[in-house]
Protein backbone atom coordinates (compact mmCIF):
# COMPACT_ATOMS: atom_id res chain seq x y z
CA UNK A 1 0.00 0.00 0.00
CA UNK A 2 1.59 3.51 -0.91
CA UNK A 3 1.24 6.73 0.75
CA UNK A 4 -1.32 7.51 -1.79
CA UNK A 5 -3.37 4.85 -1.15
CA UNK A 6 -4.85 5.93 2.25
CA UNK A 7 -5.10 9.66 3.29
CA UNK A 8 -5.75 11.49 6.59
CA UNK A 9 -9.72 11.21 6.29
CA UNK A 10 -10.34 14.71 7.27
CA UNK A 11 -9.04 16.41 3.61
CA UNK A 12 -12.77 16.95 2.69
CA UNK A 13 -13.02 19.28 6.00
CA UNK A 14 -10.50 20.91 6.13
CA UNK A 15 -9.88 19.93 9.82
CA UNK A 16 -8.32 16.76 10.63
CA UNK A 17 -11.17 13.57 11.26
CA UNK A 18 -13.79 15.90 11.43
CA UNK A 19 -16.84 13.87 9.59
CA UNK A 20 -14.77 10.87 9.66
CA UNK A 21 -14.95 7.07 10.72
CA UNK A 22 -12.74 4.52 10.31
CA UNK A 23 -14.07 0.50 11.11
CA UNK A 24 -11.41 -1.97 12.15
CA UNK A 25 -12.71 -5.04 10.88
CA UNK A 26 -13.88 -6.36 7.70
CA UNK A 27 -16.54 -9.11 8.89
CA UNK A 28 -20.33 -8.95 9.36
CA UNK A 29 -20.15 -6.25 12.19
CA UNK A 30 -17.62 -4.31 10.18
CA UNK A 31 -19.67 -4.52 7.41
CA UNK A 32 -22.90 -3.49 9.30
CA UNK A 33 -21.01 -0.73 11.46
CA UNK A 34 -19.59 0.79 8.09
CA UNK A 35 -23.05 0.47 5.53
CA UNK A 36 -24.96 1.91 8.61
CA UNK A 37 -22.22 5.34 9.23
CA UNK A 38 -22.05 5.89 5.43
CA UNK A 39 -25.72 5.73 5.00
CA UNK A 40 -25.78 8.34 8.06
CA UNK A 41 -23.75 10.85 5.35
CA UNK A 42 -20.22 9.86 7.41
CA UNK A 43 -17.03 9.07 5.26
CA UNK A 44 -15.86 5.75 6.50
CA UNK A 45 -12.53 3.64 6.24
CA UNK A 46 -12.78 -0.07 6.48
CA UNK A 47 -9.70 -2.38 7.16
CA UNK A 48 -9.69 -5.78 7.34
CA UNK A 49 -6.39 -7.72 7.68
CA UNK A 50 -7.61 -10.13 5.37
CA UNK A 51 -7.63 -10.34 1.47
CA UNK A 52 -11.54 -10.79 1.86
CA UNK A 53 -14.43 -9.30 3.92
CA UNK A 54 -16.83 -11.86 5.32
CA UNK A 55 -14.53 -12.63 8.64
CA UNK A 56 -15.57 -16.28 9.88
CA UNK A 57 -17.95 -16.73 7.56
CA UNK A 58 -16.38 -17.42 4.20
CA UNK A 59 -15.37 -18.96 0.88
CA UNK A 60 -12.04 -20.61 -1.02
CA UNK A 61 -11.10 -22.46 -3.94
CA UNK A 62 -10.19 -25.83 -3.92
CA UNK A 63 -9.79 -26.77 -8.09
CA UNK A 64 -13.37 -26.99 -9.20
CA UNK A 65 -15.15 -26.26 -5.95
CA UNK A 66 -16.12 -23.21 -4.09
CA UNK A 67 -15.74 -24.20 -0.85
CA UNK A 68 -17.13 -22.18 2.28
CA UNK A 69 -14.71 -22.63 5.39
CA UNK A 70 -18.63 -24.06 7.48
CA UNK A 71 -21.74 -24.62 7.17
CA UNK A 72 -23.62 -21.31 8.46
CA UNK A 73 -27.31 -21.16 8.71
CA UNK A 74 -29.75 -18.49 10.55
CA UNK A 75 -33.64 -18.55 11.42
CA UNK A 76 -36.29 -16.45 10.49
CA UNK A 77 -36.10 -14.77 14.01
CA UNK A 78 -32.60 -13.54 12.76
CA UNK A 79 -33.89 -9.91 11.51
CA UNK A 80 -30.81 -8.19 11.62
CA UNK A 81 -29.14 -10.57 9.40
CA UNK A 82 -32.30 -10.88 7.79
CA UNK A 83 -31.70 -6.83 7.27
CA UNK A 84 -28.20 -7.29 5.90
CA UNK A 85 -29.06 -9.99 3.66
CA UNK A 86 -31.49 -7.21 1.95
CA UNK A 87 -28.85 -4.15 2.62
CA UNK A 88 -26.39 -6.13 0.30
CA UNK A 89 -29.09 -7.26 -2.06
CA UNK A 90 -28.43 -11.11 -1.21
CA UNK A 91 -31.63 -12.13 0.21
CA UNK A 92 -33.28 -14.41 -2.53
CA UNK A 93 -29.89 -16.21 -2.43
CA UNK A 94 -30.15 -17.26 1.49
CA UNK A 95 -34.11 -18.30 1.26
CA UNK A 96 -35.62 -19.22 4.10
CA UNK A 97 -38.25 -22.55 4.42
CA UNK A 98 -41.41 -22.24 3.98
CA UNK A 99 -41.91 -23.80 7.47
CA UNK A 100 -39.50 -25.57 9.99
CA UNK A 101 -38.61 -29.32 9.22
CA UNK A 102 -35.55 -30.87 10.50
CA UNK A 103 -35.28 -34.72 9.53
CA UNK A 104 -33.63 -35.86 12.10
CA UNK A 105 -31.97 -39.64 12.06
CA UNK A 106 -31.19 -42.16 14.86
CA UNK A 107 -27.89 -43.68 13.53
CA UNK A 108 -28.67 -46.74 16.15
CA UNK A 109 -32.04 -47.93 15.66
CA UNK A 110 -31.84 -46.61 12.41
CA UNK A 111 -34.75 -44.75 12.45
CA UNK A 112 -36.02 -40.86 10.71
CA UNK A 113 -37.81 -38.76 12.53
CA UNK A 114 -39.17 -34.64 11.87
CA UNK A 115 -39.19 -31.46 14.25
CA UNK A 116 -41.37 -29.57 12.39
CA UNK A 117 -43.66 -26.96 12.83
CA UNK A 118 -47.42 -26.31 11.68
CA UNK A 119 -49.11 -22.66 11.90
CA UNK A 120 -50.82 -22.71 14.80
CA UNK A 121 -50.06 -20.17 17.65
CA UNK A 122 -47.13 -21.10 20.06
CA UNK A 123 -46.35 -23.15 21.71
CA UNK A 124 -48.92 -25.50 19.50
CA UNK A 125 -47.55 -25.17 16.39
CA UNK A 126 -44.44 -27.63 17.84
CA UNK A 127 -47.20 -30.41 19.39
CA UNK A 128 -47.86 -32.64 16.71
CA UNK A 129 -44.43 -32.91 16.11
CA UNK A 130 -43.47 -33.28 19.39
CA UNK A 131 -46.03 -35.72 19.90
CA UNK A 132 -45.00 -37.63 17.19
CA UNK A 133 -41.34 -37.63 17.97
CA UNK A 134 -39.88 -40.79 17.23
CA UNK A 135 -36.63 -40.56 19.24
CA UNK A 136 -38.19 -40.10 22.97
CA UNK A 137 -40.80 -42.08 24.37
CA UNK A 138 -43.63 -40.80 25.22
CA UNK A 139 -42.84 -39.71 29.16
CA UNK A 140 -39.71 -38.11 27.71
CA UNK A 141 -41.93 -36.13 25.05
CA UNK A 142 -44.32 -34.83 28.02
CA UNK A 143 -41.65 -33.98 30.39
CA UNK A 144 -40.17 -32.03 27.31
CA UNK A 145 -43.61 -30.22 27.04
CA UNK A 146 -43.03 -28.79 30.69
CA UNK A 147 -39.74 -27.83 30.18
CA UNK A 148 -40.48 -25.98 27.26
CA UNK A 149 -42.88 -24.33 29.13
CA UNK A 150 -40.86 -23.68 32.24
CA UNK A 151 -38.33 -22.24 29.79
CA UNK A 152 -41.06 -19.84 28.09
CA UNK A 153 -41.46 -18.23 31.40
CA UNK A 154 -37.59 -17.63 32.02
CA UNK A 155 -35.67 -13.63 31.62
CA UNK A 156 -33.00 -14.38 28.84
CA UNK A 157 -31.50 -10.75 30.77
CA UNK A 158 -31.87 -11.99 34.50
CA UNK A 159 -28.32 -11.75 35.39
CA UNK A 160 -28.89 -14.98 37.54
CA UNK A 161 -29.38 -17.05 34.85
CA UNK A 162 -26.15 -15.97 33.15
CA UNK A 163 -24.16 -18.13 36.29
CA UNK A 164 -26.36 -20.89 35.94
CA UNK A 165 -25.56 -24.15 33.26
CA UNK A 166 -28.23 -25.35 31.24
CA UNK A 167 -27.61 -29.10 31.46
CA UNK A 168 -28.45 -28.35 35.52
CA UNK A 169 -31.96 -26.85 34.72
CA UNK A 170 -32.29 -29.12 32.83
CA UNK A 171 -31.66 -31.94 34.95
CA UNK A 172 -33.78 -30.32 37.74
CA UNK A 173 -36.86 -30.69 35.23
CA UNK A 174 -36.74 -34.16 34.31
CA UNK A 175 -35.16 -34.02 30.88
CA UNK A 176 -33.51 -37.39 30.30
CA UNK A 177 -30.00 -37.45 28.91
CA UNK A 178 -31.78 -39.17 25.89
CA UNK A 179 -33.88 -36.20 26.02
CA UNK A 180 -30.74 -33.95 26.18
CA UNK A 181 -29.46 -35.47 23.23
CA UNK A 182 -32.26 -35.96 20.61
CA UNK A 183 -33.32 -32.72 21.56
CA UNK A 184 -31.90 -29.87 23.75
CA UNK A 185 -28.51 -30.23 22.41
CA UNK A 186 -29.47 -30.93 18.88
CA UNK A 187 -30.52 -27.92 18.41
CA UNK A 188 -28.54 -26.16 21.40
CA UNK A 189 -25.11 -27.53 20.25
CA UNK A 190 -25.45 -25.84 16.56
CA UNK A 191 -26.41 -22.19 18.11
CA UNK A 192 -24.62 -22.20 21.09
CA UNK A 193 -21.18 -24.12 19.93
CA UNK A 194 -21.80 -26.01 23.73
CA UNK A 195 -23.47 -28.63 24.97
CA UNK A 196 -25.92 -28.04 27.39
CA UNK A 197 -23.58 -28.70 30.41
CA UNK A 198 -21.04 -26.49 29.29
CA UNK A 199 -23.87 -23.47 28.67
CA UNK A 200 -25.29 -20.35 30.38
CA UNK A 201 -28.82 -20.96 31.22
CA UNK A 202 -29.81 -17.26 30.09
CA UNK A 203 -28.18 -17.90 26.44
CA UNK A 204 -29.66 -21.21 26.18
CA UNK A 205 -33.21 -19.45 27.23
CA UNK A 206 -32.41 -16.76 24.80
CA UNK A 207 -32.32 -19.01 21.85
CA UNK A 208 -34.81 -21.40 22.68
CA UNK A 209 -37.36 -19.00 23.72
CA UNK A 210 -36.91 -16.43 20.88
CA UNK A 211 -36.71 -19.49 17.82
CA UNK A 212 -38.95 -21.61 18.95
CA UNK A 213 -41.29 -20.09 21.54
CA UNK A 214 -41.82 -16.47 20.49
CA UNK A 215 -44.06 -16.95 16.97
CA UNK A 216 -44.55 -19.93 14.78
CA UNK A 217 -41.93 -18.96 11.93
CA UNK A 218 -39.46 -17.89 14.46
CA UNK A 219 -37.43 -21.25 13.96
CA UNK A 220 -37.95 -21.79 9.86
CA UNK A 221 -34.03 -22.51 8.90
CA UNK A 222 -32.43 -20.24 6.13
CA UNK A 223 -28.77 -20.96 4.57
CA UNK A 224 -27.30 -20.03 1.71
CA UNK A 225 -27.61 -21.76 -1.60
CA UNK A 226 -24.30 -19.63 -3.13
CA UNK A 227 -20.97 -19.34 -1.82
CA UNK A 228 -20.77 -17.26 1.08
CA UNK A 229 -18.31 -15.13 -0.47
CA UNK A 230 -21.09 -14.18 -2.66
CA UNK A 231 -22.98 -12.71 0.24
CA UNK A 232 -20.23 -11.60 2.37
CA UNK A 233 -17.53 -10.56 0.11
CA UNK A 234 -18.82 -9.83 -3.25
CA UNK A 235 -22.09 -8.32 -2.54
CA UNK A 236 -21.10 -6.70 0.72
CA UNK A 237 -17.80 -5.14 -1.40
CA UNK A 238 -20.44 -3.50 -3.92
CA UNK A 239 -23.07 -2.22 -1.54
CA UNK A 240 -20.04 -0.33 0.59
CA UNK A 241 -18.46 0.63 -2.87
CA UNK A 242 -21.79 2.16 -3.53
CA UNK A 243 -22.69 3.63 0.08
CA UNK A 244 -18.78 5.54 -0.47
CA UNK A 245 -17.03 3.50 1.84
CA UNK A 246 -13.59 3.25 1.47
CA UNK A 247 -12.33 -0.46 1.90
CA UNK A 248 -9.08 -1.67 1.70
CA UNK A 249 -7.66 -5.24 2.55
CA UNK A 250 -4.63 -6.41 3.77
CA UNK A 251 -4.24 -3.60 5.54
CA UNK A 252 -3.51 -4.32 9.57
CA UNK A 253 -4.19 -1.81 12.40
CA UNK A 254 -1.11 -1.32 14.48
CA UNK A 255 -2.25 1.27 16.79
CA UNK A 256 -5.22 3.43 17.83
CA UNK A 257 -4.24 6.35 20.19
CA UNK A 258 -5.78 10.02 20.74
CA UNK A 259 -4.66 12.94 18.86
CA UNK A 260 -4.21 16.42 19.60
CA UNK A 261 -7.35 17.65 19.06
CA UNK A 262 -9.52 14.96 20.56
CA UNK A 263 -10.08 12.68 17.54
CA UNK A 264 -8.35 9.27 16.63
CA UNK A 265 -5.37 8.17 15.12
CA UNK A 266 -5.27 4.87 13.35
CA UNK A 267 -1.90 3.87 12.51
CA UNK A 268 -1.66 0.95 9.53
CA UNK A 269 2.18 -0.02 8.18
CA UNK A 270 2.90 3.09 6.59
CA UNK A 271 0.37 5.91 6.89
CA UNK A 272 -1.60 7.49 9.84
CA UNK A 273 -5.44 7.87 9.35
CA UNK A 274 -7.14 10.51 11.78
CA UNK A 275 -11.01 10.22 12.24
CA UNK A 276 -13.86 11.44 14.72
CA UNK A 277 -15.21 8.09 15.25
CA UNK A 278 -13.45 4.84 15.39
CA UNK A 279 -14.90 1.45 15.60
CA UNK A 280 -13.21 -1.75 16.74
CA UNK A 281 -14.69 -4.82 14.87
CA UNK A 282 -12.78 -7.24 15.85
CA UNK A 283 -11.94 -10.60 17.92
CA UNK A 284 -12.03 -9.75 21.79
CA UNK A 285 -8.26 -10.68 22.16
CA UNK A 286 -7.36 -8.26 19.25
CA UNK A 287 -9.59 -5.52 20.71
CA UNK A 288 -7.90 -5.87 23.82
CA UNK A 289 -4.49 -5.74 22.35
CA UNK A 290 -5.41 -2.51 20.65
CA UNK A 291 -7.85 -0.34 23.30
CA UNK A 292 -6.13 3.04 24.42
CA UNK A 293 -5.63 2.83 28.55
CA UNK A 294 -8.51 4.17 30.30
CA UNK A 295 -11.14 2.84 27.18
CA UNK A 296 -12.86 0.35 29.48
CA UNK A 297 -12.82 -0.50 33.16
CA UNK A 298 -11.69 -3.93 33.43
CA UNK A 299 -10.02 -4.77 29.49
CA UNK A 300 -8.39 -7.56 30.67
CA UNK A 301 -11.95 -9.35 31.22
CA UNK A 302 -12.10 -9.77 27.41
CA UNK A 303 -9.22 -11.86 27.76
CA UNK A 304 -11.39 -14.24 29.70
CA UNK A 305 -14.08 -14.85 27.38
CA UNK A 306 -13.22 -17.99 26.07
CA UNK A 307 -13.40 -19.34 22.49
CA UNK A 308 -15.23 -22.21 20.99
CA UNK A 309 -13.87 -24.20 18.00
CA UNK A 310 -16.16 -25.63 14.80
CA UNK A 311 -14.65 -28.57 12.52
CA UNK A 312 -16.13 -28.90 9.42
CA UNK A 313 -15.82 -32.05 7.22
CA UNK A 314 -16.70 -32.13 3.53
CA UNK A 315 -16.92 -34.99 1.44
CA UNK A 316 -16.93 -35.54 -2.24
CA UNK A 317 -18.69 -38.73 -3.86
CA UNK A 318 -19.00 -39.88 -7.30
CA UNK A 319 -22.80 -40.29 -6.87
CA UNK A 320 -25.66 -38.95 -5.21
CA UNK A 321 -26.19 -40.47 -1.53
CA UNK A 322 -28.43 -37.80 0.48
CA UNK A 323 -31.46 -36.92 -1.35
CA UNK A 324 -32.80 -34.52 1.31
CA UNK A 325 -31.14 -30.59 1.48
CA UNK A 326 -30.07 -31.68 4.90
CA UNK A 327 -30.26 -33.53 8.05
CA UNK A 328 -29.28 -33.50 11.94
CA UNK A 329 -27.91 -37.25 13.36
CA UNK A 330 -28.22 -38.91 16.75
CA UNK A 331 -26.57 -41.69 17.97
CA UNK A 332 -23.69 -40.79 16.30
CA UNK A 333 -20.77 -38.33 15.84
CA UNK A 334 -22.21 -36.79 12.89
CA UNK A 335 -24.05 -33.95 13.98
CA UNK A 336 -25.15 -31.79 10.85
CA UNK A 337 -25.13 -32.47 6.90
CA UNK A 338 -25.72 -30.38 4.48
CA UNK A 339 -25.79 -30.96 0.37
CA UNK A 340 -23.36 -28.27 -1.00
CA UNK A 341 -23.41 -29.46 -4.42
CA UNK A 342 -24.76 -26.49 -6.51
CA UNK A 343 -23.52 -24.07 -4.24
CA UNK A 344 -19.91 -25.72 -4.71
CA UNK A 345 -20.64 -25.42 -8.79
CA UNK A 346 -19.53 -29.20 -8.49
CA UNK A 347 -20.37 -30.74 -11.64
CA UNK A 348 -20.81 -34.69 -10.92
CA UNK A 349 -21.08 -36.64 -7.77
CA UNK A 350 -22.64 -35.03 -4.64
CA UNK A 351 -20.84 -33.22 -1.71
CA UNK A 352 -21.53 -33.24 1.22
CA UNK A 353 -20.23 -30.97 4.27
CA UNK A 354 -20.31 -32.00 8.05
CA UNK A 355 -20.65 -29.22 10.35
CA UNK A 356 -19.23 -30.31 14.32
CA UNK A 357 -19.32 -27.92 16.51
CA UNK A 358 -18.51 -28.06 20.39
CA UNK A 359 -15.23 -30.21 18.91
CA UNK A 360 -12.74 -29.28 21.39
CA UNK A 361 -11.69 -32.74 21.46
CA UNK A 362 -11.49 -32.97 17.87
CA UNK A 363 -10.63 -30.04 16.53
CA UNK A 364 -6.51 -31.30 15.95
CA UNK A 365 -7.08 -34.20 14.99
CA UNK A 366 -5.24 -35.94 11.76
CA UNK A 367 -7.38 -35.87 8.93
CA UNK A 368 -6.40 -39.38 8.55
CA UNK A 369 -8.37 -40.24 11.92
CA UNK A 370 -11.34 -38.43 11.25
CA UNK A 371 -11.22 -39.79 7.82
CA UNK A 372 -11.49 -43.09 9.54
CA UNK A 373 -14.27 -41.97 11.56
CA UNK A 374 -16.55 -40.17 9.65
CA UNK A 375 -17.14 -41.92 6.39
CA UNK A 376 -18.45 -45.30 7.90
CA UNK A 377 -20.66 -43.31 9.94
CA UNK A 378 -22.12 -41.54 6.90
CA UNK A 379 -22.39 -45.35 5.28
CA UNK A 380 -23.73 -46.08 8.35
CA UNK A 381 -26.74 -42.45 8.36
CA UNK A 382 -26.82 -42.82 4.53
CA UNK A 383 -27.05 -46.47 2.28
CA UNK A 384 -26.77 -45.03 -0.65
CA UNK A 385 -22.67 -44.24 0.46
CA UNK A 386 -22.06 -47.63 0.44
CA UNK A 387 -19.77 -48.46 -2.32
CA UNK A 388 -19.93 -44.64 -3.47
CA UNK A 389 -16.00 -43.48 -4.47
CA UNK A 390 -14.99 -40.63 -2.02
CA UNK A 391 -13.09 -38.31 -4.21
CA UNK A 392 -12.14 -35.93 -1.99
CA UNK A 393 -12.33 -35.48 1.54
CA UNK A 394 -11.08 -32.43 3.57
CA UNK A 395 -11.01 -31.04 6.82
CA UNK A 396 -11.20 -26.88 8.00
CA UNK A 397 -10.83 -26.10 11.12
CA UNK A 398 -11.65 -22.69 12.76
CA UNK A 399 -10.36 -23.01 16.21
CA UNK A 400 -11.56 -19.98 17.57
CA UNK A 401 -14.94 -20.13 15.56
CA UNK A 402 -17.06 -18.80 18.51
CA UNK A 403 -16.92 -17.14 21.74
CA UNK A 404 -17.33 -19.62 24.14
CA UNK A 405 -21.45 -19.02 25.56
CA UNK A 406 -20.08 -20.87 29.38
CA UNK A 407 -21.57 -19.74 32.63
CA UNK A 408 -20.77 -16.24 33.92
CA UNK A 409 -19.75 -15.34 30.01
CA UNK A 410 -22.60 -12.52 29.92
CA UNK A 411 -20.93 -10.05 32.43
CA UNK A 412 -17.88 -10.62 30.49
CA UNK A 413 -18.72 -8.94 27.58
CA UNK A 414 -18.71 -5.22 27.13
CA UNK A 415 -21.39 -2.61 25.56
CA UNK A 416 -20.82 -0.83 22.19
CA UNK A 417 -19.82 2.25 24.04
CA UNK A 418 -16.28 2.48 25.45
CA UNK A 419 -15.50 5.26 28.32
CA UNK A 420 -13.59 6.68 25.27
CA UNK A 421 -15.44 8.95 23.79
CA UNK A 422 -15.61 8.30 19.79
CA UNK A 423 -14.49 4.49 20.19
CA UNK A 424 -16.53 1.84 20.06
CA UNK A 425 -16.61 -1.97 20.42
CA UNK A 426 -18.68 -4.29 17.69
CA UNK A 427 -18.65 -7.86 17.45
CA UNK A 428 -20.86 -11.39 18.11
CA UNK A 429 -18.55 -11.24 21.50
CA UNK A 430 -19.74 -7.70 22.58
CA UNK A 431 -23.21 -7.60 24.92
CA UNK A 432 -25.85 -8.28 22.00
CA UNK A 433 -28.00 -10.49 24.06
CA UNK A 434 -27.33 -13.51 21.40
CA UNK A 435 -24.67 -16.23 21.42
CA UNK A 436 -22.00 -15.63 18.49
CA UNK A 437 -24.29 -15.66 15.59
CA UNK A 438 -24.35 -13.86 12.36
CA UNK A 439 -27.17 -12.42 13.91
CA UNK A 440 -24.97 -10.85 17.03
CA UNK A 441 -22.31 -10.10 14.38
CA UNK A 442 -24.96 -7.63 12.42
CA UNK A 443 -26.70 -6.61 15.60
CA UNK A 444 -23.28 -5.50 17.27
CA UNK A 445 -22.27 -3.30 14.07
CA UNK A 446 -25.65 -1.71 14.24
CA UNK A 447 -25.64 -0.97 18.18
CA UNK A 448 -21.54 0.58 17.36
CA UNK A 449 -22.85 2.50 14.70
CA UNK A 450 -26.39 4.15 16.58
CA UNK A 451 -23.83 5.09 19.65
CA UNK A 452 -21.42 6.76 17.61
CA UNK A 453 -24.70 8.47 15.24
CA UNK A 454 -25.76 9.67 18.65
CA UNK A 455 -22.96 10.58 20.33
CA UNK A 456 -22.62 13.10 16.80
CA UNK A 457 -26.16 14.20 16.77
CA UNK A 458 -26.84 12.67 13.63
CA UNK A 459 -29.49 10.71 11.75
CA UNK A 460 -30.29 7.41 13.23
CA UNK A 461 -33.77 6.98 11.30
CA UNK A 462 -32.39 4.32 8.74
CA UNK A 463 -30.58 2.09 11.41
CA UNK A 464 -32.75 -1.19 11.73
CA UNK A 465 -35.23 -1.20 14.64
CA UNK A 466 -34.55 -4.11 16.90
CA UNK A 467 -37.89 -3.42 18.79
CA UNK A 468 -39.91 -2.76 15.72
CA UNK A 469 -38.43 -6.38 14.44
CA UNK A 470 -39.06 -8.14 17.81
Amino acid sequence: MSKDDIRPAAEADGEAGRGAAVVVGGGLAGITAALSLADAGLRVTLLEGRPRLGGLAFSFKRGELTVDNGQHVYLRCCNAYRWFLDRVDGAALAPLQERLDVPVLDADRRRLGRLRRTALPVPLHLAASLATYPHLSLAERAAVGRAALALKGLDPADPKLDGQDFGSWLAARGQSPRAVEALWDLVGVATLNAVAGDSSLGLAAMVFKTGLLSRPGAGDIGWARVPLGDLHDTLARKALDSAGVRTELRTRVTSISRTQNGGWKVQVPGEDIEAQTVVLAVPQHETHDLLPDGALDEPDRLLDIDTAPILNIHVVYDRKVLKRPFFAAIGSPVQWVFDRTDASGLAEGQYLALSQSAARDEIDAPVAALRERYLPELERLLPAAHGAEVRDFFVTRERTATFAPTPGVGRLRPGARTKAPGLYLAGAWTATGWPATMESAVRSGISAAGAALSALDRPRDHLFDFEEAA
